[in-house]
């Protein structure tokens, strides 16, 4: 058997982590390469991704795909999905070979004749350049006419903090740090452009908080995404340990519990236990304390803050002055 050829990038292991460990994910995703409108309801089935491809003096090499799976929702529908750090018109060669590949995988020969079914595929690229193409294209001419497929390309680094929540890409949120990576020697030696930069990982930890008390991800599933997040930024700004350190602050060192949430419930519950008026003003007013001071911890800014607990408490702007 010839040699091996497996990726161990670190960046790698966290595209695969999220996608084994948090599957479901990977749904918006594909809503937003391939303009598909799944629900989040459909079953994900992966393949595996080992695939042996015959050489021309007769050994076979082992090639692992990033990952391939099913959709099945009102029709199946196969996808091939690669992550790439940077921008290489040289994969096109080895998606090629693993779309092949899995297109085999499944043939089906009736009679004379083979049909082979190629998967949907595209790449995410960590880091692209502005020239960096919007899809790339595989063309086969063949004695009977030629045939052409689109590889979209998807770039992590274009979508904003609003534009990933906005349109559920959570998936992406590990991956953010590669937007700011030209800019990390310049937040090492300025106070004022590292605060901003902690200030922007503070508001992606406060929604990950928001959509976990809205019952949109689980609490795996928000710790997965900020143990992702912290294995990459430890990876990519190793030469710059006050970014490093500065975001994973922020992400999940020092607060891995919601404690605004669990400060506010027991404040209730002390109120109906006791049956007293004075009972659950206290808990409330405990849980606005404990909302504020939290929100605080994370860097969101005075006028966030005091929207928030305007909305959540249903305080008048001048109640709400008072806990900051």
């Amino acid at each position: 058997m010839g040699e091996r050829k497996q990726s161990n990038t670190p960046y790698d292991d966290v595209f695969r982590t999220l996608l084994n460990d948090c599957s479901s994910l990977i749904i918006p995703v594909i809503n937003e390469v391939f303009g598909e409108t799944y629900t989040g309801e459909e079953n994900i089935r992966f393949s595996v991704n080992e695939h042996f491809l015959n050489q021309q003096d007769g050994d076979t090499q082992e090639r692992i795909t990033d990952t391939c799976f099913e959709i099945i929702g009102k029709e199946v529908k196969k996808y091939h999905l690669e992550c790439q750090s940077n921008s290489d018109h040289s994969m096109l060669i080895r998606f090629f070979e693993y779309d092949t590949q899995i297109a085999l995988d499944d043939g089906e020969i009736k009679g004379s004749v083979l049909t082979v079914t190629f998967p949907h595929s595209a790449v995410l690229y960590l880091r692209s350049k502005k020239q960096a193409p919007e899809k790339l294209e595989v063309r086969m001419k063949t004695s009977g006419g030629s045939i052409a497929y689109d590889i979209p390309v998807m770039k992590a680094g274009t979508y904003t903090t609003e534009a990933i929540f906005e349109k559920k890409l959570i998936f992406l949120i590990p991956f953010h740090i590669f937007s700011h990576e030209e800019h990390f020697e310049r937040y090492e030696k300025n106070k004022k452009e590292l605060e901003a930069l902690k200030e922007e990982y503070g508001k992606i930890r406060f929604r990950l908080e928001e959509m976990l008390e809205a019952g949109e991800v689980s609490e795996y599933v928000k710790c997965t995404i900020i143990d992702m997040s912290n294995k990459v930024i430890e990876n990519i700004a190793k030469k710059y340990e006050t970014v490093r350190e500065g975001v994973k602050d922020i992400m999940g060192g020092r607060l891995l519990e919601y404690e605004a949430k669990t400060i506010r419930e027991e404040g209730r519950e002390e109120g109906r236990e006791e049956g007293r008026e004075e009972g659950r003003e206290e808990g409330r007013e405990e849980g606005i304390r404990g909302t504020v001071s939290v929100l605080k911890g994370l860097g969101i800014p005075h006028q966030t803050i005091l929207v928030k607990i305007q909305e959540q408490y249903h305080l008048s702007a001048e109640a709400s002055e008072k806990y900051l």
